[in-house]
């Protein structure tokens, strides 16, 4: 009876087991993923990877040898379908297999068009997996027609690849503004522009009415009565946390998974972590998606299930790549006010979110200092004079003083 199986081979998984070898665990480990790959890294899916420049075997965690040298059981292209917690065993692949503690590393999936949007139609994909990638990287061809649904970062991502292979590209956002969950009006503005310097088109407060085509995409119909031609469509409208599995066992469910503040959930036995995983956060509730969180809140939950007794508190970081720009994200930005900004300095800028006098996150353009400065001090609780954030002869490093 393997001592903990893990379920889901993405990389929260990949980071707690490895956590539980680091830390000395001795007991038998298994590792299950539906997946046919050994866990990757998702973010250079819609930017490396689909531009071609990265191959598969360097978006693994760890090679094969790894799981196999450290005694870890890994079972790939094996869906976990049932948890059966009063026998405590976990369904795979048709086998009842026990467990004595039981992790759960489901993760997220992308969220689909309707199929009365046209979202089943041939020539529509999302960006999620490495089969998602493959599946529509033959569809990149110079001087064809992409429609991106979504305006967040991924469909951003996905946007740029398609312009710098030459693609015309235009993005359908339908809320006011492109980034309008995730940043600050400068962030989107900034990167607005950088979309249309490269010939994106992007239309904002514009909802799809559906896809058109017969069998095949064609097209797609906005609200306004807009029909844009496409050869091909990328929906980046969002991810949703994986609960099906812990829905079905009864586990607590709150906006994912609910854990407490050490990842257990709602039984003693059964831990969770990444994508999926809702934890306590200043009197609420948040869940994260990120490899930071994914990696941090994993090896936090290995700890936990050998008895370290430690709470889980995150200290966020993101980033994206798009064009030759690279946006680098420090913090929380929810419930700012006010957003002080730096520069630009050349094509470097940052836009630091405050609270009143809190500083809650930074949003870093091609500025490296100004990101490593805001998340130290945002880590170590402290908020500089906005005066002094915004006037660009005040040396970033002074800040930290």
């Amino acid at each position: 009876m393997p001592d903990i199986v893990v379920v889901g081979a993405g990389q929260a998984g990949a980071a707690l087991v490895a956590k539980l070898r680091a830390l000395k665990f001795e007991g038998s480990i298994l590792l299950a993923g539906e997946e046919p790959s050994p866990p990757y890294q998702r973010p250079p899916l819609s930017k490396a990877y689909l531009l071609g420049t990265m191959e598969e075997e360097r978006l693994w965690l760890r090679n094969r040898a790894f799981y196999a040298e450290a005694g870890i059981e890994l079972r790939l292209g094996a869906p976990v379908t049932a948890i059966d917690r009063a026998a405590r065993t976990v369904t795979v692949g048709g086998e009842a297999i026990p467990y004595g503690r039981l992790a759960l590393t489901t993760g997220s999936a992308a969220r689909h068009l309707p199929e009365a949007a046209g979202g089943g139609l041939d020539g529509v994909y999302t960006v999620r997996t490495l089969a998602d990638v493959d599946r529509m990287r033959p569809e990149f061809q110079a001087g064809r027609r992409l429609v991106v649904i979504g305006g967040g970062y991924i469909g951003l991502e996905a946007a740029a690849v398609g312009a710098k292979l030459g693609l015309a590209v235009t993005v359908v956002e339908m809320a006011p503004r492109i980034l309008q969950r995730v940043a600050a009006p400068e962030t989107a503005d900034w990167f607005r522009a950088l979309h249309a310097a490269h010939g994106v088109r992007i239309l904002e407060g514009v909802a799809l009415e559906r896809l058109t085509g017969e069998g095949r995409v064609t097209g797609a119909l906005l609200a306004d009565g807009t029909h844009l031609p496409a050869d091909f469509v990328i929906a980046g409208v969002g991810i949703r946390p994986v609960t099906e599995l812990a829905e079905a066992a009864g586990l607590a469910l709150d906006n994912g998974i609910a854990v407490d503040a050490l990842g257990q959930t709602s039984d003693p036995a059964i831990w969770s972590a990444g994508d999926c995983a809702s934890f306590p956060w200043r009197g609420g509730r948040l869940r994260l998606e990120s490899v930071q969180n994914a990696i941090d809140q994993a090896e936090a939950v290995a700890a936990n299930m050998l008895g370290a007794g430690a709470p889980y508190l995150p200290a966020p970081w993101f980033w994206s790549d798009q064009f030759d720009t690279k946006l680098q994200i420090a913090g929380l930005n929810l419930g700012y006010d006010r957003v002080v900004t730096r520069g630009p300095e050349g094509a470097s800028v940052s836009f630091w979110y405050y609270r009143g006098a809190e500083l809650l996150a930074v949003d870093a353009v091609n500025e490296p200092r100004a990101y490593m400065v805001g998340k130290r001090l945002i880590e170590a609780g402290r908020s500089p004079a906005p005066e002094a954030v915004a006037d660009a002869a005040v040396p970033l490093k002074s800040l930290l003083a």
